[in-house]
């Protein structure tokens, strides 16, 4: 019987987010993106773990279902933002098309995932993870078929700007998916979910990842102040995507979001500098 890695020994200087950080907004934090980088480097060692125990092994599912909705083409080029330990990345690989890069900005999670991909070698899908930050993404403009990210987005400091790089990253015609957590419109669900996600979770997940990061206080926090889902496909649209629609999943309890880069409707500026000369993948 194997036994999943120990996580590293918790320290004063991995904690992130204290009970006082969380009592505001966390998405207000002006140092949140490092306090998220942190905060994923402390836990990544039992990440999988955790996250097949508290998704009751439904978190997989979910990413197939966003592979299946972005009705991936063998000539598809896939970026995954905020790839974690890659599982999504792999399953765009499984599907088969000519390429998926995982970008992350945490290293621990990035060694994960690579090697997951080194154990699962010998597909015919180029495979590759990168260090990168969402709201500057290291690629030329219109050079990807799919943008995906997968319970990310909401860690990002301005997610406007990182959905409006998603945008200039696209081919026209491309398309993006973005699975967030979210909360169930039936109020007996709402309430058992919140039970579960802001109750029992926090400690039971803390426990297995013996983490004093706060990153378990953080997730229910996270997602009770970030924007509902009527808002989040407004942010979408104000990031320049058309034909945004959303797909609820488990009760409501998350949600795919997707959307098109429309060739015909203008590109919104980024915010930054012109960033064309990047590094192709």
């Amino acid at each position: 019987m194997t036994h999943p890695p120990s996580a590293p020994s918790p320290s004063s200087e991995q904690v992130a987010w204290s009970a006082t950080d969380l009592a505001s907004n966390p998405h207000d934090a002006a140092d949140k993106a490092d306090r998220v980088r942190r905060m994923f480097s402390a836990i990544a060692p039992c990440y999988d773990l955790n996250n097949r125990l508290h998704s009751f092994g439904l978190d997989q599912r979910w990413r197939r279902r966003v592979v299946r909705l972005c009705e991936v083409h063998a000539s598809d080029r896939v970026l995954d933002v905020a790839c974690g330990t890659g599982d999504l990345t792999l399953a765009f690989a499984a599907a088969g098309l000519a390429a998926v890069t995982g970008l992350d900005f945490a290293p621990p999670m990035l060694d994960i995932a690579r090697e997951k991909a080194r154990r699962r070698a010998g597909g015919r899908v180029a495979v590759e993870f990168i260090q990168g930050d969402a709201m500057d993404l290291p690629l030329p403009d219109a050079t990807i078929d799919i943008v995906s990210v997968a319970f990310g987005i909401r860690n990002v400091a301005d997610p406007l700007r990182a959905l409006k790089e998603f945008r200039r990253v696209l081919r026209p015609g491309g398309r993006v998916a973005v699975l967030e957590f979210s909360e169930p419109a039936n109020p007996i669900l709402r309430s058992l979910n919140r039970l579960y996600t802001r109750g029992i979770m926090p400690l039971t997940a803390s426990l297995v990842a013996r983490d004093r990061s706060g990153a378990y206080r953080y997730l229910p926090r996270s997602v009770a102040t970030f924007p509902d889902r009527q808002a989040f496909c407004d942010l979408l649209a104000q990031a320049g995507f058309s034909s945004v629609r959303q797909h609820a999943l488990t009760f409501g309890t998350c949600v795919i979001y997707l959307g098109r880069a429309d060739a015909a409707r203008p590109m919104p500026e980024a915010g930054g500098t012109d960033r064309r000369t990047h590094k192709a993948m």
